[in-house]
């Protein structure tokens, strides 16, 4: 994923929700709605949430240092992961908490017209905002399924927008559901049982978010289709015969470390290994161009008649 990218679908996210959180809170002060309470925040949490990504973007640009030598390219997925724990225990686990207290002490809407006029402006700008995410998912996710997509990616901006807006427009929804209804039976309860059903959302949305972000963290080798490139790029047929065994890892979305074994004619020169070595090094950055830190070992290929 390109970083513009990942960052115009952050931004578009941002403002989207910054004016939905000012127009909910605005919205429960006049009604007492719970729902719209729970919106709210679910709104400043996932404004946190784009903060953070904007935030780990920068931090991941820095120069590698001697303590890190490999960079700091990781910094996307830790702020990854800390949107997660956000949204959570301040979407999730706070509505459900709200959702709960308006069941047990249920009181009616004052002022009906402001908790939908700001739930119909709040679909709206959230559609906006996830036309926006998709649009630049699009751009990059192939032929892959979307839940592959959320899956498979090793930049994490997008995917945590995509499940962040498609959240917050299935929120939206429970909540104007919460609101009709209360206002069809003249029963608070409803609105507190869709406030339950938001923060019961957002803890499921929460958890896929840490499962995947928790991957990254602990390591994920190239893509497959990335790893036969790297191979066959490796691979001259004359000094440098085939490949042993190779590892790959991801230092961060846009740099990959291969580290592999490669076998060589058991007559060539050192000299020769060597310029073999450098020039499957230019072969493999020319075929995947976020192949950045690469170590080769030469070998001699010895078969099981050997």
């Amino acid at each position: 994923m390109s970083a513009s990218g990942g960052t115009k679908a952050i931004v578009a996210a941002l403002g989207a929700n910054l004016a939905i959180a000012a127009a909910k809170f605005v919205a429960f002060a006049f009604s007492g709605s719970s729902s719209m309470l729970a919106e709210g925040v679910h709104s400043i949490a996932d404004s946190g949430n784009q903060g953070l990504l904007l935030l780990g973007g920068k931090k991941a640009k820095r120069e590698a240092t001697e303590q890190h030598p490999f960079g700091y390219g990781r910094e996307r997925y830790i702020y990854g992961f800390l949107v997660s724990i956000v949204l959570f225990t301040i979407g999730g686990v706070f509505a459900l908490y709200e959702g709960y207290e308006k069941i047990k002490h249920p009181h009616d809407l004052e002022n009906w017209y402001w908790p939908v006029g700001v739930l119909v402006f709040a679909i709206i700008a959230e559609g906006f905002s996830f036309r926006t995410a998709i649009k630049e998912s699009n751009e990059i996710r192939g032929q892959l399924t979307w839940s592959q997509f959320v899956r498979r990616a090793k930049a994490p901006e997008l995917p945590v927008v995509l499940l962040e807006d498609f959240g917050a427009l299935v929120g939206l929804v429970l909540a104007l559901g919460g609101v009709g209804l209360s206002l069809l039976t003249g029963n608070g309860v409803w609105d507190g049982i869709g406030t339950v059903c938001i923060g019961a959302l957002l803890v499921l949305i929460a958890l896929v978010l840490a499962a995947e972000t928790k991957s990254l963290l602990l390591g994920e080798a190239a893509d497959a289709d990335q790893v036969a490139k790297i191979r066959e790029a490796l691979v001259d047929g004359e000094t440098v015969t085939g490949v042993i065994h190779m590892r790959t890892l991801h230092l961060g979305p846009e740099e990959l470390l291969v580290a592999a074994k490669i076998a060589v004619q058991h007559d060539d020169t050192a000299a020769e290994v060597a310029r073999a070595i450098d020039e499957a090094e230019a072969r493999v950055r020319s075929a995947v161009p976020i192949a950045r830190v690469i170590y080769l070992e030469p070998d001699i290929l010895r078969t099981a008649s050997a």
